[in-house]
């Protein structure tokens, strides 16, 4: 049911009338590269990794990663500045069911809202480089003077030693991991070695295709979800399942995000880990 609920609302959210009889334009962003060992650290920013939900304000309008408006309350935009931002809702580590389920609801409620965050990590379009916009960020926020308007922390590390105990650090406290800004690049969009990402494991989605029945403790629900990769290998999710997933699994057809250690050499993932339902938004 959690499954099929989701697609709903899914469906309900992108016929919202804010956006029009026409599908939404997604912003151009900027996505990150997979950090490598040969990577000179002491060129780059270092903050961490949000594990929120993407959103751009483009001085009037805060905007999905798909381009769809978000519902937030009036008064959650409403001392934003005229200047657009890159950033992050966000609630606190390891709540991202929870802030998903806050932020695609068409009517927004008060309450859940009182607990999101705008992170901001980037200024779409402004001049200069990044170590220039990162003081920008930080004058924006100061003036805004929205206290759920935050610029996330920017910090520089000496070495590649000092950047492992700071991933190590963000990770037992929950975090996700630590994202690179080269300090001298200017603003642009598309896939880029200029930003980086650091996990200590990789992700990736894949689709639903079908369900593998429960033994023991699971007979009569589902033991592990069937997924197919984009160039058709299959492989199987059996981790990660909660018992409330495994009863209501989601449905075929589904894009779902996972974890896994590496690719073994069949080009499959290697302890695959169900994370979450892909949202689109």
């Amino acid at each position: 049911m959690a499954g099929l609920k989701r697609a709903l609302l899914a469906l309900l959210f992108a016929a919202h009338p804010v956006w029009g009889d026409t599908a939404p334009t997604a912003p151009a962003m900027l996505l990150a590269e997979v950090y490598a060992a040969n990577v000179d650290i002491s060129q780059y920013w270092v903050s961490e990794k949000f594990d929120g939900v993407r959103a751009q304000w483009d001085g009037h309008t805060l905007r999905f990663r798909g381009g769809g408006e978000v519902p937030a309350p009036a008064w959650f935009t409403a001392k934003f500045p005229m200047t657009p931002l890159d950033g992050e809702l966000w609630i606190a580590r390891d709540q991202f069911d929870a802030l998903s389920g806050t932020v695609r609801k068409i009517e927004p409620m008060e309450a859940e809202w009182r607990q999101v965050r705008y992170l901001v990590f980037e200024l779409p379009g402004a001049t200069g480089d990044f170590s220039a916009r990162v003081q920008q960020m930080k004058s924006l926020v100061a003036e805004a003077d929205v206290p759920w308007l935050q610029a996330v922390e920017q910090t520089r590390v000496s070495d590649r030693a000092a950047l492992m105990q700071r991933l190590d650090a963000v990770v037992k406290a929950g975090g996700e991991g630590l994202m690179l800004h080269r300090a001298d690049a200017l603003y642009l969009t598309g896939r880029s070695d200029a930003l980086l990402k650091l996990k200590p494991w990789q992700d990736a989605e894949a689709v639903v295709v079908g369900y593998v029945p429960g033994k023991g403790k699971y007979a009569g629900m589902t033991g592990a979800l069937e997924m197919e990769m984009p160039h058709n290998q299959r492989f199987r999710i059996g981790s990660g399942l909660s018992d409330a997933l495994r009863r209501q699994p989601p449905p075929i057809g589904t894009r779902i995000t996972y974890r896994y250690q590496h690719l073994t050499k069949n080009g499959v993932p290697r302890f695959p880990r169900y994370l979450r339902v892909r949202q689109d938004f």
